[in-house]
């Protein structure tokens, strides 16, 4: 389980150089061991499309694609302990749209997605799926990013941090109720600090899902049934189904009733529910598809119908 770091004891009172050095020389394997089984928090992949670009070097994408991943997995993003394999499987699927040479600027998008692990299951489920329109930034092959969180002054370090903070933070509230309070602060002032950035995404109100809206949404008090939603969906729903299918349905449903249409009643402008539900029509539909009571299903499906009726052909296979 993921913790914070604790302080090693002190061992002190004890004599003779021989044996802290045998001391020593037996500690140094165990801690080799103890220091490769914490890694950082993320295990992204990154790819850059680059087709709609014509007639420039391939060697600044690629440039581009493995500085960006670097910097990501190995980048230590908060002080909690993650083993290896609870690193989060993530991806960044860049699509560059022009690129200018002169003054190395990309006009980009991108699809950011993370995965969960399901509790005893082989599935993994999505966590987090969104398109940024706006993923646009200054690269020159072979420059360095530096993470700096009190100074915000580079557009692609701003964009890397922040999607690594709120992919950390939306995880870790999947695993314990607003567990990922401190994490998505740091989102949240990160995103304040950009504000002085020259590129659009960052800006309140100037687009209702662009950067600034995503974070503020999921932080604000009116949204925290939707927070509460990610740990009574994934770890008292999915988790649960291993064990007994039943139950973990049921505690989906309950999910969706005070969490999702809660949140939705209480912050209608808010996009959070819409874009969670195009991510989920296809697990949502699977999990009630044939499964529970005519009166569970209609009204899950009237819940999920009022918050994002585009994705009507998915709610239709919650009713079969």
């Amino acid at each position: 389980m993921r913790q914070s770091p604790q302080d090693t004891p002190r061992r002190n009172g004890i004599a003779g150089n021989n044996w802290k050095m045998k001391r020593l020389l037996a500690i140094i394997p165990m801690l080799a061991i103890a220091l490769c089984s914490h890694a950082q928090e993320l295990m992204a992949r990154v790819t850059v499309n680059h087709q709609q670009v014509q007639g420039t070097d391939a060697s600044v994408f690629e440039n581009l694609q493995q500085t960006l991943e670097q910097f990501i997995n190995e980048q230590q993003w908060t002080s909690l302990q993650f083993q290896k394999n609870e690193r989060i499987q993530c991806s960044i699927n860049i699509t560059v749209t022009k690129y200018d040479a002169a003054s190395n600027l990309f006009t980009c998008n991108a699809m950011i997605q993370a995965n969960r692990p399901v509790y005893n299951a082989s599935y993994t489920t999505t966590l987090y799926n969104n398109r940024d329109n706006n993923f646009d930034f200054e690269f020159a092959q072979f420059d360095q990013l530096n993470f700096n969180e009190e100074q915000i002054d580079n557009q692609l370090v701003a964009l890397t941090a922040y999607y690594a903070l709120l992919i950390i933070g939306i995880d870790l509230d999947s695993f314990a109720p607003m567990g990922g309070e401190d994490v998505l602060q740091r989102c949240l002032n990160l995103t304040n600090n950009a504000q002085n950035l020259t590129f659009t995404g960052w800006k309140a109100f100037d687009n209702d899902r662009n950067r600034f809206a995503i974070i503020n949404d999921y932080m604000e008090g009116a949204m925290r049934p939707f927070r509460q939603l990610q740990y009574d969906y994934y770890r008292l729903g999915l988790d649960e189904m291993a064990n007994n299918a039943e139950r973990g349905r049921t505690n989906i449903t309950t999910a969706l009733e005070k969490g999702l249409k809660k949140a939705h009643e209480d912050r209608p402008l808010s996009r959070l529910p819409q874009i969670w539900t195009d991510y989920k029509k296809d697990e949502l539909a699977n999990i009630y598809k044939g499964k529970g009571t005519q009166k569970e299903k209609e009204a899950v499906y009237e819940i999920l119908f009022s918050i994002n009726a585009s994705q009507n052909s998915s709610w239709e296979k919650i009713k079969e």
